[in-house]
């Protein structure tokens, strides 16, 4: 007999069967089938979850494709909820990419045509009169904690996906539940359709989304604001996160919102906070300190620009040096090369002024046919420490880049991130080839460990957002931050780096493997807990560590079935 505190429940019969929050299957014991009135509509035998687990894995294993897997586990999770995160906790290493990237973004790319129920809230910019009535009538009953919205513009590198977004926001919720403990009835999924401007959705008789351009400026502006005003009066206490915004959007938004709620963008604070965790490690195999470092990022989208900020902010906040000094460590490339004044407004977009680089640094260096400054210029005349791809363009970190910059620092550190793999700047193996295996290496998808020249393998860090944002989004929702702040981001992003095996062995991995994920985002949950009440911004007032970290286990959602008591009057 299980001594857990019963659940009561008010559904029956065909109603809780269907409820993928309150189904268990084949599970339901004998005397909870009586009392929801289920004895004559399941099967005799009453299965353990393991015995549920083994069956759907082998069910699983049946489909041959990833995004076959993907649908299978979708559906899963449309019958019975505990029993899906239960079986993808067991297999997360192998699973965790069928229901995030890189299969998630087929799955997207193909919504329209694979769409079989909702799995979420479409708000709709043609349907802005009725959205607070809409979103009441979804939410109804519902003690929501975690929001994750996206307007689809930038999906997983594969750019504007109109209301197939749905699709990565309910992934980024489940990531949250799987590796931090996130109850996921207390989440809520939403695509913001404001159309889009893919020809190809908007040609398919099949789109299920809005048939219309993606709409901007200030019909835009107030369709957001109205969501996001909807989140703050019904749900004050929630995290909002935003993902996949287009870049002239991403950064905006997160600024005009983050003194208001608690607030988050992935692409942005979540690569900068990992990649800052990252580069902290390294510099902990280095003997040295994040200003020390000369710092050349390849790309400076909103990943980019993200990641230098959150590089930046850390020198700030660890080394005590001054925003305008530390901003003068970075040297930021886009398409029209580096970053320099010479360059024009026409072509430094918002959110880079305060890291163009003078002219006068530059007179004398090579320019190519228009005038720009490339890569391998960039590295001959800066001798970085620190060199990160963000781009997107394959094979940017050639060989004759990756030696110049080994010439000029003893443990370069080589950070390829862009996704997917077929679109990193370079390879590990050919960087630590090139380096001699001096490089300290992470990326931004699993690679295969290299060879060392001394015959031992160099485990390649995989620079992952899901070993940092699920810990740095639980933290702020069991402390009920007012906000997230960026002394939480960083408190989160150091606990991060002092787990790394390097700092025990430097030719070990820089981050720890995705495997230990769900212990890595407890503890990093507990340094944005710890750090929000020492800054006077959480809801809480919970007393020394240890009470902390109960009260954060105590919190955790746990996939497993609890005893059910029906009554008329119980949830639904």
């Amino acid at each position: 007999m299980s001594t857990r505190t019963a659940v009561h429940v008010s559904l029956r019969d065909e109603a809780i069967l269907t409820s993928p929050r309150w189904n268990k299957g084949s599970a339901f014991t004998a005397e909870e089938r009586k009392a929801f009135g289920l004895t004559g509509r399941l099967p005799f035998r009453v299965n353990t979850l393991d015995e549920q687990c083994e069956r759907a894995y082998d069910q699983l294993q049946s489909r041959e494709s990833p995004l076959r897997k993907n649908s299978f586990l979708q559906s899963l999770k449309d019958q019975n909820r505990v029993l899906y995160y239960s079986l993808i906790s067991r297999h997360l290493e192998e699973l965790t990419p069928i229901i995030y990237t890189p299969t998630e973004a087929e799955a997207i790319a193909n919504y329209s045509h694979l769409f079989r129920r909702s799995e979420g809230l479409y708000l709709t910019f043609s349907n802005l009169s009725s959205m607070e009535e809409d979103f009441i009538e979804h939410t109804r009953g519902c003690n929501i904690e975690l929001v994750v919205c996206t307007d689809a513009e930038q999906i997983l590198g594969i750019g504007d996906q109109g209301v197939g977004g749905i699709g990565i926001a309910t992934a980024k919720a489940a990531i949250y539940t799987l590796l931090a403990g996130v109850n996921p009835s207390k989440t809520l999924s939403v695509t913001l359709d404001v159309g889009t401007d893919n020809e190809k959705l908007l040609s398919d008789p099949l789109y299920v989304g809005w048939p219309h351009k993606r709409i901007r400026g200030e019909g835009y502006d107030r369709f957001i604001d109205n969501f996001v005003q909807l989140i703050r009066k019904h749900y004050p206490h929630s995290l909002l996160h935003f993902e996949d915004f287009g870049v002239s959007n991403a950064k905006r938004l997160l600024d005009l919102y983050s003194e208001k709620h608690a607030v988050f963008n992935d692409d942005v604070q979540g690569t900068g906070a990992v990649t800052l965790a990252t580069v902290m490690s390294a510099v902990g195999v280095t003997k040295s300190s994040l200003a020390d470092q000369r710092i050349v990022v390849f790309g400076a989208g909103t990943a980019g620009l993200g990641i230098t900020r959150q590089l930046r902010d850390g020198m700030v906040a660890l080394d005590n040096v001054s925003v305008s000094d530390a901003n003068k460590r970075f040297y930021l490339l886009d398409r029209y090369g580096l970053i320099k004044a010479s360059l024009g407004l026409d072509k430094i977009r918002d959110g880079l002024q305060e890291f163009v680089r003078p002219d006068d640094e530059w007179e004398g260096v090579k320019t190519n046919a228009k005038g720009e400054i490339e890569l391998l210029e960039v590295v001959r005349m800066v001798k970085p420490t620190v060199l990160i791809g963000c781009s997107t363009l394959a094979g940017a970190f050639t060989e004759q880049v990756v030696k110049e910059m080994a010439k000029g620092t003893e443990r370069p550190i080589i950070l390829p991130l862009s996704n997917p793999t077929r679109l990193h700047e370079c390879t590990p193996e050919d960087a630590n080839n090139w380096t001699n295996g001096k490089a300290l290496l992470a990326t931004g998808s699993p690679f295969p460990p290299c060879k060392m020249p001394n015959g031992k393998e160099y485990v390649v860090a995989e620079c992952n957002n899901a070993l940092i944002y699920p810990g740095l989004g639980f933290g702020a929702i069991v402390s009920k931050a007012r906000s997230l702040t960026d002394a939480m981001i960083i408190a989160g992003a150091r606990r991060l780096a002092s787990l790394a095996p390097a700092l025990k062995d430097p030719d070990d991995a820089l981050l720890p493997d995705f495997g230990s994920s769900p212990d890595v985002n407890f503890e990093v949950a507990v340094a944005v807990v710890e750090q929000a009440i020492e800054d006077g911004v959480a809801g809480v007032d919970w007393g020394g560590k240890e009470e902390v970290r109960d009260k954060i286990r105590e919190k955790q959602w746990k996939p497993v079935y609890e005893p059910y008591v029906y009554d008329v009057d119980g949830e639904q």
